[in-house]
């Protein structure tokens, strides 16, 4: 079985912290939030924690972050 099936292997639900994020439901990705790009959990390290949002890379989450300036 790989990372995508069985149970918990949809989308999760998360809280994004300032150093960490936080599993509401469980799932085995993200979306990023521009892209819609699938983030394996294991993988995520960019997100917004004003926003709520994942980014799938660093280019992404500093487009997105000069969308709001």
């Amino acid at each position: 079985m790989n990372r995508f099936e069985g149970p918990g292997a949809g989308e999760a639900k998360v809280r994004y912290l300032h150093a960490d994020f936080q599993v509401i439901s469980p799932g085995a990705y993200v979306r990023c939030a521009v892209t819609g790009a699938t983030i394996p959990l294991d993988e995520l390290k960019y997100w917004n924690v004003e926003r709520q949002e994942p980014y799938v890379d660093a280019e992404t989450s500093f487009k997105r972050d000069l969308e709001f300036r």
